[in-house]
């Protein structure tokens, strides 16, 4: 996985120092409009997030899913356990491919905020994980920073100091999916303050 954990960014590796960020950023909307337009929940909908940091989507999601994260970061992972407890099982460590074939299969696979910290190699390999861990139906979603033409000056200079060192453009990510899911769609998105740009993917089989 590549990304800057050095100065300011190692700063924002603390859950509490993040997550103040993301909310002056618009964090909590964003992920109101995730949960409605991009995971669209139903009661039982069984939901693995890899890479789900200290889980604050739980915060917009309703209390009827069965919510499974996985983050290798020991602060995120303590954050999200004192925070939501029980209403989600979480796991400090990576999903390996054997561990993911012993789970019962999940509607959804989350990646959010991911592929952009992954080289090509590893988030194809992020593709074919997702792929095991789905039942016949469902879905991955994956949302990253994106470079888009006619994007704002200011969003791409913020993107720019991501800790991710891999943001694609939208060919960019929609390869990392093809040869491992038949159905791609995906949009791009952007945000008029504080200016950002997202692209979101759905992918299916």
């Amino acid at each position: 996985m590549a990304q800057v954990t050095s100065g300011i960014r190692a700063v924002l590796s603390h859950p509490l120092v993040y997550e103040a960020l993301q909310r002056i950023m618009g964090a909590k909307r964003g992920r109101e409009w995730i949960v409605r337009d991009l995971i669209r929940p139903f009661p039982g909908m069984r939901i693995l997030d890899l890479g789900c940091g200290p889980a604050e989507i739980l915060d917009s999601l309703p209390e009827d899913v069965a919510y499974t994260g996985y983050d290798m970061s020991t602060e995120y992972i303590a954050a999200a356990e004192a925070k939501f407890g029980t209403r989600g099982t979480f796991h400090c460590r990576l999903l390996e491919q054997a561990e993911a074939a012993t789970l019962e299969p999940f509607d959804l696979v989350m990646g959010i905020g991911v592929l952009h910290h992954l080289d090509d190699g590893t988030a194809r390999q992020f593709m074919t994980l997702a792929k095991a861990a789905l039942k016949p139906g469902g879905r991955l979603l994956t949302l990253d920073a994106c470079y888009a033409p006619k994007q704002n000056p200011i969003a791409r200079f913020i993107i720019s100091k991501d800790r991710g060192q891999h943001v694609r453009n939208e060919a960019g990510y929609r390869a990392l999916a093809e040869g491992v899911f038949t159905s791609i769609a995906g949009a791009v998105r952007h945000w008029g303050w504080p200016p950002y740009t997202h692209w979101s993917m759905e992918c299916s089989l």
